[in-house]
């Protein structure tokens, strides 16, 4: 393909030269090579030589994408390719803060946090760990250090470091119980949940720590005791300091309530606790489901108090 120029003689003796774009094809027929125009630029005297610049530089910015920055396009420079720098993950960023917001947790922690007059950013702090364990499950100190300045993109949580992580769980258990109510009320009411049965177990769970937890620390006006105590293992590890963890749900599977409790309180110990922890939550009559560890008189008649039933 190359630029064609032709001439036209006038009666006058003068010449006109035109322009166009051709190409040279093979005639079978005639088995010969014919020229064939493909595009018609016009009269080389009428003709918007700026159009065929701009057309010489595209041509040439695709030949050659290293020269084509010093072509002129329109009084301009050509931008060369952008560098990336960096890259952030942010769907997961925007679905976790809706969610935060759509069922009220966010709300429910900022209440407390105005009741309590605090300024820190513990709110931030406990939706980036929200956050990154939808995203990429990790450790507190991998939050603070890899998944927020690397990872996702979280811009006001750049700063935070892991003892603002582990101050907002201090906050958050003191104010759980309430929290956990209204995003309970919340939610209940958003996705309609079927409360008038509500399934209820416990489980065990053992972890090490580097200090022994052998007291009771005070925070926020509550005393707590250690959580770690030696009882009977679910999995099969008597030997070793472990939590009771319970949880009741619906029974549709969405969660209503969990519970973290010292590691020697027996099944069977939890029941009028959980129940009471479901009356103040407007539960006391629904109809409570347990395993045979939840079988006691004491239990039953528990259970039955306040028209309550139970399976």
């Amino acid at each position: 393909m190359y630029l064609r120029v032709t001439e036209r003689r006038n009666r006058d003796g003068s010449t006109v030269a035109y322009y166009a774009l051709a190409e040279n094809v093979w005639n079978a027929k005639a088995k010969r090579s014919e020229a064939r125009v493909v595009h018609s630029f016009g009269r080389a005297d009428q003709l918007d030589r700026a159009a065929l610049q701009r057309l010489v530089a595209s041509i040439q910015r695709v030949i050659d994408a290293d020269d084509a920055a010093a072509l002129p396009i329109r009084g301009k420079t050509v931008i060369p390719e952008i560098e990336i720098d960096a890259v952030f993950d942010l769907g997961i960023v925007l679905v976790a803060r809706a969610l935060w917001e759509e069922l009220g947790i966010g709300e429910a922690i900022r209440t407390r946090m105005d009741r309590a007059e605090l300024t820190a950013p513990h709110e931030l702090a406990l939706f980036a760990m929200a956050a990154q364990r939808l995203d990429d499950p990790g450790s507190k100190l991998g939050c603070a250090t890899r998944w927020l300045p690397d990872i996702a993109w979280l811009p006001e949580a750049g700063k935070l470091a892991v003892d603002q992580l582990y101050r907002a769980l201090d906050f958050l258990a003191v104010w759980s119980d309430e929290i956990e109510r209204d995003v309970f009320l919340r939610s209940a009411d958003l996705l309609r949940l079927d409360v008038d049965l509500i399934f209820y177990d416990t489980t065990t769970a053992y972890f090490e720590i580097d200090e022994p937890d052998e007291h009771c620390e005070q925070w926020g006006g509550k005393l707590f005791s250690p959580l770690r105590q030696r009882g009977h293992s679910k999995e099969g590890r008597d030997a070793n300091p472990q939590v009771v963890i319970a949880m009741a749900v619906t029974r549709d599977g969405m969660p209503v309530r969990s519970w973290v409790l010292p590691g020697n309180t027996a099944d069977v110990a939890t029941v009028a606790r959980i129940k009471q922890d479901l009356h103040a939550w407007q539960l006391g009559r629904c109809l409570f489901v347990g395993d045979a560890g939840m079988y006691s008189a004491d239990n039953l008649a528990e259970l039955s108090r306040g028209l309550g039933r139970y399976v």
